[in-house]
């Protein structure tokens, strides 16, 4: 029976590996990469105008409830969900097996995510709906059955299915024990049992429980104070070692943009490196999963295309600046090449630990545990919405209790299968939402065409 389990697992593992591969990788870019087209590269032409809505006063309907939160709320609590183990872990991955022109193509593929976030944002004003409790709700259970019509209700259903499951922060929850353990504890002598994984699992449950319970407001309100420090505290230490190894700087971006254009193994290893990049920034900013029309559904914001606009602000934010500044230290230490077998946090801990010798792994790990936790907060309120669609607001918070019981499960077990069936999930709720947005691109891009010529204030500069 053991054996049978086994070759099962094996087997789909090795599925959802190559359902999860490059077909999801295309579905993400070459959607992504329709709308940028269709949209008249709004995350390049559109960009100052992104940032000037960042700042301008948020249109509400006043007396009547169209939200939770801010616009810019929304933004950093998307940010927080997408800025974790993947900038650190995926990008010193993606630097073993393509090399540092890998890193061009993440570039490249933030610019297309941002404009199918700028569709997820807008579609997330234009259909909202309200739960059981008569809240008003976002996301693309509610863009599907508002926007394409009650009878494809069972796309809706199936998106919430599948984010029951793709939200779970398994990977997140394990790979901080993992680092907690090889870091901290194992140097100290302490062994790393079954039982000491279940008490920082606990020690887990207790820090992420006392935000998550609070609701989508204190979700936010941490969103809105820990992703600007995370940010900050992440730039102004990369910062540090750039000044101190400044010399390599210049060499650091030459290879990044030789190394992107490369054809010494002929144009499949061209290809092969740009997929690597690309595919890994898509995986990290999720733009084309629907992750983020859930939190910006749940934005007071009134105008959808403002909205929008500020949405498309989170690619550029998670996969060009996080991932830049993730790689810089890696590209000058060096320690990523050569390996057959990469562990990606490892990876970036030695290259800290190189050029910073006897604190950088330490500063990275404080990095590591602000990603970490952030993702884990921001996640429970997409599993939160699903719950909501399909059992109702009154049973949210059975969800919320299994999402922390879950989080301990994660710290105690090898998570190579159930890390499979979150990946296929993800691929799923991608389908589901990339299908709605394209369908219903035109309705964007006519109110696009008005919002533009009509708004004195995002006149052409």
């Amino acid at each position: 029976m053991k054996e049978m389990f086994a070759a099962f697992s094996d087997g789909f593992v090795n599925f959802c590996d190559a359902v999860c591969g490059y077909p999801y990788f295309f579905l993400l870019i070459g959607g992504g990469l329709l709308l940028f087209i269709y949209s008249g590269a709004v995350s390049i032409r559109r960009l100052p105008h992104a940032l000037r809505a960042l700042r301008a006063k948020q249109a509400t309907d006043q007396g009547k409830q169209t939200g939770q939160i801010s616009s810019v709320q929304a933004l950093l609590s998307a940010i927080a969900a997408t800025v974790g183990m993947g900038n650190i872990a995926g990008v010193a991955i993606a630097l073993t097996i393509g090399g540092p022109g890998t890193v061009f193509w993440m570039w490249v593929s933030a610019l297309v995510g941002m404009s199918t976030k700028f569709f997820e944002g807008t579609l997330s004003i234009m259909y909202k709906g309200h739960d059981s409790a008569g809240e008003v709700q976002g996301g693309p259970m509610y863009i599907i059955t508002k926007g394409l019509g009650e009878k494809w209700k069972p796309l809706a259903v199936a998106f919430s299915i599948f984010g029951l499951v793709g939200t779970l922060c398994f990977m997140q929850a394990n790979q901080l024990v993992e680092s907690v353990t090889t870091v901290f504890t194992t140097p100290m002598g302490i062994e790393n049992t079954l039982w000491l994984r279940f008490i920082l699992g606990v020690v887990m449950v207790a820090i992420v429980g006392a935000v998550i319970l609070g609701g989508i407001k204190r979700i936010a309100l941490f969103a809105s104070r820990i992703v600007p420090v995370m940010v900050i505290l992440y730039l102004i230490l990369v910062i540090v070692i750039m000044v101190m190894h400044f010399r390599e700087i210049p060499g650091v971006f030459g290879q990044i943009f030789s190394e992107a254009f490369t054809f010494r193994s002929g144009f499949g290893g061209f290809a092969f490196i740009a997929l690597t990049g690309a595919r890994r920034a898509a995986f990290v900013n999720e733009a084309g999963v629907g992750t983020a029309s859930m939190m910006h559904g749940a934005s007071k914001n009134t105008d959808p295309i403002r909205e929008g606009l500020i949405a498309m602000l989170g690619p550029a934010i998670d996969s060009g600046l996080v991932c830049t500044l993730t790689s810089i230290p890696i590209i000058i230490a060096g320690n990523y090449t050569g390996l057959t077998d990469p562990k990606g946090l490892f990876v970036a801990l030695g290259a800290w630990q190189q050029l910073l010798p006897g604190i950088g792994h330490l500063l990275l790990m404080t990095i590591v545990f602000f990603f970490a936790f952030s993702t884990m907060f921001s996640y429970s309120y997409y599993g939160q919405k699903c719950t909501n669609y399909l059992f109702g607001a009154h049973n949210v918070k059975w969800y919320n209790y299994y999402y922390l019981a879950m989080i301990i499960v994660a710290a105690m077990i090898p998570l190579k299968l159930m890390v499979s069936i979150m990946d296929l999930a993800f691929a799923l709720m991608a389908c589901c939402t990339m299908f709605t947005i394209i369908k219903l691109s035109p309705r964007v891009k006519k109110l696009m065409k008005s919002y533009f010529k009509d708004s004195p204030a995002t006149e052409e500069s």
